[in-house]
């Protein structure tokens, strides 16, 4: 088995020189960035809990992990099935539920892929590449919840 490792350096930037006296004491910034990355990621919690929602939140990062690993690996079949993708757009939602406590988890992920390929495919084959992209995935197999994909597919031909 092959292994891969992945470090990414997290800094939070919340202090505001008095630290985690009190809940409301401090701010939820965070910066993320990875050796050999041009960006950082800037980062905070959701406004929920106290976050600066002009910043990613983990779970925005979360769903765009899914969706975009779904994408590489859409991508990729599609290459080796001879299908050429000219765009590919997806809005993924990611549903989470709160616990009385304060914990939570994800209950599901949609996948809104809006593909446009040069030419007509047939319908099964796009679907049951977007179900093998979702075997293929990484971060898809690592997720203990439902994982949908409402696709949509069009030719270049239908779009202009």
């Amino acid at each position: 088995m092959k292994e891969h490792t992945y470090t990414i350096h997290l800094k939070w930037i919340g202090s505001q020189e008095v630290g985690t006296k009190n809940y409301h004491s401090y701010n939820r910034d965070f910066e993320i960035t990875a050796e050999g990355k041009q960006h950082s990621i800037a980062g905070s919690s959701d406004p929920s809990f106290r976050g600066d929602g002009t910043r990613y939140n983990p779970e925005d990062v979360f769903v765009s992990s899914l969706a975009s690993c779904h994408m590489l690996w859409f991508l990729h079949l599609c290459s080796t099935h001879n299908i050429v993708v000219l765009e590919y757009t997806d809005n993924a939602m990611g549903t989470m539920t709160e616990s009385k406590d304060g914990s939570g988890r994800f209950k599901e992920v949609t996948l809104y892929p809006e593909i446009v390929i040069d030419q007509a495919v047939d319908d099964n084959l796009i679907h049951e590449l977007h179900k093998r992209a979702n075997k293929m995935c990484f971060i898809a197999n690592s997720c203990n919840f439902p994982i949908y994909h409402r696709p949509k597919t069009s030719t270049k031909q239908n779009i202009q």
